[in-house]
């Protein structure tokens, strides 16, 4: 029998728990309605798409001149580690964001968690290495990290996103200490968890930061083509001095379950004889190690996807961007009726309201823990996640994330008010404690 103080430290770590804590309460009340998975709403695939997107991706081939075999060898065999698809990303990248990038600084990954594994990976390489992250924070970066023994330092985020200047003492802090930050992680659009997002004076004031203090920026932005209306631009596409690596993903806007993310690394990598390659290849040398290369088969069924929109992913999320956009006022809306501003003012709830992406940030007076969560399925029908998941340090213990993409209009209505009944009783319920307490003192 093995011994779990034998294994690596990471698995110990209550972080790589969280995921499967949240699947295992909600297999155990699954009549509850569930705020907690930010996944995209069902009702926009179908099972007969996958094949139109295989056979357009074919054509594809087909017109460039590709022989049977060669076809063949693209769907069956391995393909190169680097991706098969990454000219057509690159041209999404430019329809969609403005980006201009070669393709040859485009790693195709398994999903952006990937992608993140690759660059933390690339860019530490000794134990005063650190990476910094905004805080909350979407755990995929942190669990990938902590696999890799690397230190995050967090950033505490504010109501409109990471404040260029916070991230500027953070770097002064850590050389301070003899650490060396290597880089910075963050989602400027529509943030998981807290929904927040960056104003575009404060997109290049931070991309300054990063020149002036050598960070390299990872730019994770999986939402903002799923969300209504214009968009701020990327980071990556202010950026002229190549200090963001941009982590992008094809979860959202074609479908998760083909888990085909890219990463972006036009930076330029010198090596001891002087040849200059691209972080792009050194990312690569990593993947051919960890998962050799990403399915030809779901790399094929995204490129149909982006071909049968003319090439980028805009055209083909109109849809789901309103109506994540509409989920998103209606669970605000329903929100505001169960728990009207004068309520909410005697119990001490408030909530932000973004503009796009699933998930919006509740604060509530009482520790909206697990013990809490298991009360709220068990008592009133209704899951969430606690925030504090989502924090590297201490932080979040009163607050709540709530994801608005998965559910319908009844399922949203009937949710939040069995949310608002349990945060009122919850409430009530610290207000007495606290009453009792005073009592006695």
């Amino acid at each position: 029998m093995l011994n779990r103080a034998d294994l690596h430290g990471s698995l110990s770590e209550p972080l790589l728990d969280t995921m499967n804590f949240l699947n295992e309460v909600a297999g155990r009340y699954p009549e509850a309605i569930s705020f907690a998975p930010g996944r995209p709403y069902d009702e926009f695939f179908s099972t007969e798409q996958v094949f139109d997107h295989l056979r357009r991706y074919l054509k594809h081939l087909e017109d460039e001149g590709r022989s049977a075999g060669q076809i063949r060898s693209a769907i069956y065999q391995y393909g190169p580690t680097a991706g098969q698809i990454r000219e057509l990303i690159a041209e999404a990248l430019r329809i969609d964001e403005g980006i201009e990038v070669p393709a040859e600084s485009i790693v195709v990954t398994v999903g952006a968690q990937e992608a993140m594994l690759l660059v933390v990976r690339a860019l530490t390489s000794g134990p005063d290495d650190v990476l910094l992250v905004s805080s909350p924070c979407y755990v995929g970066v942190c669990g990938a990290a902590r696999l890799l023994d690397v230190e995050v330092v967090p950033v505490i985020e504010r109501a409109d996103g990471l404040a260029p200047a916070d991230v500027e003492e953070a770097v002064r802090i850590q050389l301070a200490r003899g650490r060396r930050p290597r880089a910075l992680y963050v989602i400027p659009d529509h943030s998981n968890p807290a929904g927040t997002t960056m104003t575009l004076a404060a997109r290049r004031e931070l991309l300054a930061v990063a020149a002036r203090t050598g960070l390299t920026v990872l730019e994770d932005s999986p939402y903002r083509l799923v969300s209504p209306g214009a968009q701020l631009p990327t980071l990556k596409a202010l950026d002229t001095g190549r200090v963001v690596v941009h982590l992008g993903s094809f979860a959202k806007t074609v479908f998760p379950g083909a888990r085909v993310g890219f990463a972006v690394a036009d930076q330029e990598v010198a090596d001891a004889t002087g040849r200059v390659g691209l972080l792009a290849d050194e990312l690569t040398k990593i993947k051919s190690m960890v998962t050799v290369n990403t399915s030809s088969l779901s790399q094929a069924v995204v490129a149909g996807a982006l071909l049968s929109a003319g090439g980028g992913v805009t055209a083909l999320n109109a849809g789901p961007a309103a109506h994540y956009g509409a989920s998103m006022c209606l669970v605000l809306d329903h929100l505001d009726r169960r728990l009207p501003a004068a309520r909410r003012d005697e119990l001490g709830v408030t909530w932000n309201r973004p503009s796009g992406g699933f998930f919006l940030s509740v604060r509530v007076p009482f520790v909206a823990d697990n013990a809490a969560l298991i009360r709220s399925a068990e008592q009133f029908g209704v899951l969430w996640t606690p925030m504090s998941y989502f924090y590297p340090g201490p932080g979040g213990e009163r607050a709540i994330r709530l994801s608005t993409s998965y559910l319908t209009e009844a399922e949203i209505a009937e949710g939040v008010a069995r949310l608002a009944d349990f945060i009122d009783v919850e409430a009530e319920s610290r207000v007495r404690s606290t009453r009792l307490s005073d009592r006695r003192q």
